[in-house]
């Protein structure tokens, strides 16, 4: 079964539906065939970050994206590690 995915639009407008208008999350859950939990952590998600709440396809927030750059570069920086090392116990080697 494939994940469903939902625009931002349709979640900023889930979540106007029970803040702005009232509705509860029961009916709202029905009325759009979403799940009730994750009406809930859409109205948390905008209320923690409304700037960079639903980022969308391929966009991250500010800190993730930071946080994939650093594991690269800690990938990056672990394999010209082992290249050393290698190269040092390789002149050791040769040297004796």
């Amino acid at each position: 079964m494939e994940r469903r995915k939902f625009t931002r639009e349709f979640k900023l407008e889930a979540v106007k539906l029970i803040t702005d208008r009232g509705v509860g999350y029961a009916q709202a859950s029905s009325d759009l065939g979403v799940h009730a939990s994750v009406l809930r952590n859409w109205v948390k998600a905008l209320a923690d970050d409304p700037s960079h709440a639903f980022p969308g396809h391929g966009q991250q927030k500010p800190e993730q994206a930071e946080i994939a750059r650093l594991k690269r570069e800690v990938t990056k920086l672990k394999a010209e590690r082992d290249i050393l090392k290698k190269a040092a116990a390789y002149f050791a080697k040769e040297s004796t």
